[in-house]
């Protein structure tokens, strides 16, 4: 059962870090927001959720 909800955390930090790809913000904000995704997988997709760039 936790594979499961593994599995669904790296797809929402995988579908987050496309998203930061795609966004407007500056090659250093992309590069921090993506690290900080990679780092803290559940804390950054939820950091970024609610303060990374739209």
């Amino acid at each position: 059962m936790e594979y499961i909800f593994g599995l669904i955390i790296l797809a929402l930090d995988i579908y987050a870090i496309i998203k930061v790809l795609n966004s407007g913000a500056s090659t250093g904000a992309k590069v921090g927001w993506i690290l900080l995704i990679l780092i803290l997988p559940l804390v950054g997709l939820i950091i970024w959720y609610f303060a990374g760039p739209k």
